[in-house]
């Protein structure tokens, strides 16, 4: 580098350039970038529909870090006011279904007529590794390159509902940059299909024919929560089996109490890869909406969210508090020991805990 350039750089940051250039340097800048962040203008970049400024302010979100936090916050309740007006969209299914497929050709249906659309896409991490792909930019390759469009994937971690927190608070952030739709991605697997229903206001399960799929479909948990159910993958040879699947899902979702919003659960087939049927499902949603907005049913559900979520914080944070008591920290591990030697059970070793905690 030319004399120049450092001493422009060395001007621009205030450091010389042999302290920019160590280690322990780059990384206190780094921390010193990150902590300079003004929260005003991001807010009002965030408002004016600025991309970049809602990623740091999800970024911001997402963070340990106890400054951000407070930025975090901030953020937050600067955009409470400009949110509330998308529909927001669960999307679920088991792995292989082709879930990144349809939400890509499904959110370029939209953004062709004007709709902006954010995917908030909840990746699975590796319990041993800790590591996550995050590979749903990749996967959608086509709707990452849509102006009209906004792809966030997020580890899941150790912790489901940390995670989920986390993607409600983004929810609001997508609403206050203008986005018309919010798409949430689930795992695929287990609770998170019980999460991601408790902060949207349409749930969608994408299913498969001819894959064994039929007879875990019908299981109560999953069918009860779904508002439609969308048979992907209905094209070519599988489409006779498809349809033999939409007659079966029809007779199973028949089977169930009526639903609170008094909506029907419809069942129709599309094809991701080959762009069919996918403006019928976007029909059944604005029904929906139209539907459980005009018997007051869409505002009561997100205000029994709300009331869920503030229950599902509390928790979390004393929970938090609990295991980061520093006598609470002691004692845990002196009850371990004993588990390990059979002096105590672990119901005894946790009512013990809990006395001192209190």
């Amino acid at each position: 580098m030319s004399k120049s350039k450092k001493s422009a750089l060395e001007e621009k940051k205030g450091v010389s350039f042999s302290e920019i250039t160590s280690k322990s340097s780059i990384d206190a800048f780094k921390n010193k970038r990150k902590a300079d962040i003004d929260t005003s203008n991001l807010i009002e970049s965030l408002l004016n529909k600025d991309i970049t400024a809602l990623s740091r302010a999800i970024t911001l979100i997402e963070s340990k870090n106890p400054q951000h936090k407070v930025k975090a916050t901030n953020i937050l309740q600067a955009c409470l006011p400009h949110a509330n007006n998308s529909i927001r969209i669960g999307i679920t299914g088991v792995p292989g279904v082709g879930k990144s497929t349809f939400i890509e050709t499904f959110g370029k249906h939209l953004t062709a007529f004007g709709k902006r659309v954010a995917v908030l896409a909840i990746d699975p991490s590796s319990t041993i590794t800790k590591g996550s792909i995050l590979g749903d930019k990749t996967r959608m390759e086509e709707l990452v390159k849509d102006e009209n469009a906004f792809i966030r994937p997020s580890a899941s971690g150790d912790s489901l509902g940390g995670v989920a927190r986390k993607t409600r608070e983004s929810i609001i952030l997508c609403e206050a940059a203008g986005f018309d739709v919010i798409i949430i991605e689930t795992v695929g697997v287990g609770q998170s299909e019980t999460t991601v229903h408790s902060m949207v206001d349409f749930f969608l399960l994408l299913k498969l024919a001819g894959a064994g799929d039929e007879l875990q479909g019908i299981k109560r948990g999953i069918i009860e929560m779904a508002d439609a159910i969308a048979i992907n993958k209905a094209d070519g040879d599988n489409l006779k089996r498809a349809k033999l699947a939409k007659v079966e899902f029809n007779r199973a979702l028949h089977l169930y109490p009526t639903k609170s919003s008094n909506w029907q659960p419809q069942v129709t087939l599309c094809s991701a890869l080959k762009n069919e049927g996918i403006d019928a499902i976007w029909d059944i949603i604005s029904d929906y909406i139209k539907t459980t907005t005009n018997n007051n049913y869409f505002n009561t559900n997100r205000n029994e969210q709300n009331k869920y979520w503030l229950i599902q914080t509390i928790e979390e944070q004393l929970k938090s508090n609990f295991f980061n008591t520093p006598k609470i920290k002691k004692a845990l591990e002196n009850q371990l020991e004993l588990l390990e030697t059979n002096q105590t059970t672990p119901f005894a070793a946790a009512e013990y805990l809990l006395k001192l905690y209190s």
